[in-house]
């Protein structure tokens, strides 16, 4: 009987911590579910996010490089049979240097100069658009008029130290903004407004930097090409070539 009796205590006592083990184990469970729900909740939540910054990547427009002024239209005084001028000032609003170009959808009888250049950041410079105005047909007015010719400004951010040239946008059209797409506006030659006003000020300070790129820098050291400074390259190359071929020579004998 006592023997029932130990047993019969020792299966009480087994019973009565068994509650303890089975609620540790569910306490265990409970945890780890809960720290699998949040690991999936924060990894679903930075793929979410990563969604949502390609998708707000693909829908806003990219950062604009460059200031225009005028920003959308370009005025070119209307005079029929002659060849106008416009202008538009580019500013680079960025802290690295970016590179831009012009485009236009009628190339034989439009021009910009220059058509392409590197501003560092903070510069600006004032481009002119030489157009060619043709007459109208059915005495049409200057505010019925429609022309095709619209300008495309393209931007690139690229090195300092890097030389401009046109293929730049082509090895790098990933990289490549559209700035701009300008259209062309006619305006009263003969009739004084605040555009025309602005338009013949912004042509002034074009010929002025034009005259100012023109003449060759003060100080001693490599002279750049530029509009209008003719620099015979070849015959400096040459000359560079035949006295290194001398000194050869010398050194041989």
């Amino acid at each position: 009987m006592s023997i029932a009796g130990g047993e019969h205590l020792s299966q009480t006592k087994l019973f009565r911590l068994w509650p303890f083990w089975s609620s540790g184990n569910v306490s265990s469970s409970s945890n780890s579910t809960q720290n699998l729900r949040q690991c999936n909740a924060s990894s679903s939540s930075s793929s979410s996010k990563k969604v949502s910054s390609m998708a707000m990547s693909l829908l806003l427009p990219p950062r604009r490089r460059l200031r225009l002024d005028p920003s959308s239209y370009l005025y070119f005084p209307y005079e029929p049979g002659k060849q106008v001028r416009s202008a538009v000032r580019l500013k680079n609003k960025t802290k690295s240097h970016v590179a831009f170009k012009f485009q236009t959808t009628t190339p034989k009888s439009c021009y910009m100069r220059p058509p392409g250049g590197i501003l560092a950041p903070g510069e600006s410079l004032i481009a002119t658009v030489f157009k060619f105005v043709e007459q109208p047909e059915n005495n049409e007015k200057i505010q019925d008029l429609k022309t095709k010719a619209k300008f495309k400004t393209l931007s690139l951010k690229v090195k300092e130290g890097v030389d401009y040239v046109p293929e730049l946008f082509d090895e790098q059209k990933d990289q490549v903004v559209v700035e701009k797409i300008l259209r062309v506006i006619f305006i009263d030659a003969e009739r004084r407004s605040p555009i025309l006003e602005k338009l013949e000020k912004q042509l002034a300070e074009a010929d002025a930097e034009l005259e100012a790129r023109k003449k060759p820098p003060a100080e001693a050291g490599p002279r750049v090409a530029v509009e209008g400074l003719v620099i015979d390259e070849w015959k400096e190359r040459r000359e560079k070539y035949l006295a290194r071929q001398q000194v050869q020579a010398v050194d041989s004998v």
